[in-house]
């Protein structure tokens, strides 16, 4: 029944009800348990439902009202805003706190060589071609661009298989659209991106999650799929894994490459963070090519805004057939910025702010392990995100989700494991992101902060 997992944290919190209520919702917002503009049930049903006091009830959503959470109307009753407590950035706008925002560079020569690059870029080009239909996958400039970039990482990438895409969350709405059918699941990691969830639900495929540890996803779980479900495909993030920073070794990548092979399920090879590692391991693109979508972009080491991407398929056809999945979807990658990327990479500028940025990621994972190694937390060299395990509550009650809200709500993007959790048992752990338009002073306010927090909660415990 709805609502009832708030019985477990109302009753090991020490907060009183009425003010752990918003706190509530605006994690189910969060974590897509509650959606906006969903109709929430009246006060009385509520409070008998959770065992509290009408009047605590009231009190709660009064609150929940104030912060901006739920609405009210005559006859109609609450219903869900669709607010999110937000980092406040410099132009006054919110992130979500969701959303793994790479480092974002100030007064730096490579920034300001972009900014000028994509305002010639934009002057020079014939305004109609750009605001003209294409082709899907971008033009063959484009194609042959993405190539060049992508071959630092998948050595045998070719033009005829690559295409240009609006952003890696398209392509894996296309490529989940395209690979599970009706009666199959998509394997993934137990804990994995929010996004993929979304499109999950939204597509109404059934996610089988496998098991993992340290150092990713685990090659007997994925056979022992593969021989007793009917799986369509394997998803996985292989680099600085979202949340666990994971990278998977060369022999794992390999197992995990001829289980693919031996029963011919294809590969979904998300390496949005792939390129912030000075060396990574092979790609399973080219450890299992005929099988492989390789998965790469721009949004994790330059601006999630973004929104472009490349994806190298396994063949021609396999890649003409994606590019119809995604026009359904999507139509096209937008010409203006096709047209800014193509340049950004061709005069060299690209790869100029990629090095800033590895520079950056690696002093911001430095002072994470310098501020809270001694908590356990796990990081890579060249990462902008980390997970803190966290030890459980001395009452047994989850103790992530109150920790993150109480961190959101200092500006602090902290996020439960249970936002990315497919197996539905969560660990006790957060996700911290160091980017965004956090300065490094901010980084070191962030981190005393989740520090003082954990050992409090470890207090109070």
């Amino acid at each position: 029944m709805p609502f009832t997992h708030w019985l477990a944290r109302l009753r090991g919190s020490t907060l009183p009800a009425y003010q752990l209520i918003p706190e509530l919702i605006a994690e189910d917002l969060q974590q897509g348990r509650l959606a906006p503009r969903e109709r929430l049930p009246p006060l009385r049903e509520l409070a008998t439902r959770l065992q509290l006091n009408y009047t605590t009830v009231v009190r709660g959503f009064a609150q929940a009202r104030e912060r901006g959470l739920i609405a009210s109307r005559p006859g109609l009753g609450s219903y869900v805003r669709g607010s999110f407590i937000g980092l406040p950035l410099r132009a006054g706008t919110g992130a979500e706190m969701t959303m793994n925002l790479p480092p974002e560079l100030e007064d730096h020569p490579a920034l300001r060589a972009l900014q000028e690059a994509a305002s010639a870029s934009i002057a020079a080009a014939p305004l109609h071609d750009l605001m003209r239909y294409q082709d899907f996958g971008g033009t063959a400039r484009d194609r042959a661009l993405a190539v060049q970039w992508l071959r630092q990482w998948v050595t045998q990438a070719s033009a005829e298989r690559v295409l240009v895409a609006p952003g890696i969350h398209a392509v894996l709405l296309a490529l989940v659209s395209l690979l599970v059918k009706k009666g199959q699941s998509l394997c993934v990691e137990p804990l994995v991106y929010p996004g993929l969830k979304a499109i999950a639900a939204h597509l109404n495929v059934q996610l089988h999650p496998l098991e993992m540890d340290g150092e990713g996803l685990l090659p007997p779980a994925f056979e022992a799929a593969c021989r007793t479900a009917p799986v369509g495909a394997l998803y996985l993030c292989p680099n600085l894994h979202n949340p666990t920073t994971a990278t998977l070794s060369l022999r794992r990548r390999e197992r995990l490459a001829d289980i693919a092979l031996r029963y011919s399920v294809p590969i979904i090879e998300d390496d949005a963070y792939g390129m912030l590692p000075a060396a990574t391991p092979p790609p399973l693109a080219e450890l299992a090519p005929e099988l492989t979508y390789y998965v790469s972009g721009f949004s994790k080491w330059l601006g999630a805004g973004l929104r472009t991407a490349q994806v190298l398929a396994p063949t021609l056809a396999t890649a003409q057939r994606l590019a119809g999945a995604l026009r359904a979807t999507t139509v096209m990658a937008s010409p203006f910025v096709n047209a800014v990327v193509a340049d950004w990479l061709e005069q060299g500028h690209a790869a100029e702010v990629l090095t800033a940025v590895r520079a950056e990621c690696a002093w911001r994972s430095a002072l994470i392990r310098e501020r809270l190694g001694g908590l356990g937390v796990l990081t890579q060299p060249n990462g902008f995100h980390a997970w803190l395990p966290l030890a459980p509550a001395a009452d047994g009650h989850c103790v992530a989700g109150e920790l993150a809200a109480s961190l959101q709500s200092l500006g602090v993007a902290a996020v439960a494991a249970s936002a990315f959790c497919t197996d539905r048992q969560p660990a006790e752990a957060l996700r911290l992101c160091l980017g965004g338009a956090l300065t490094r002073d901010d980084c070191g306010r962030a981190l005393q902060a989740v520090a003082g927090a954990v050992e409090g909660c470890r207090a109070a415990g």
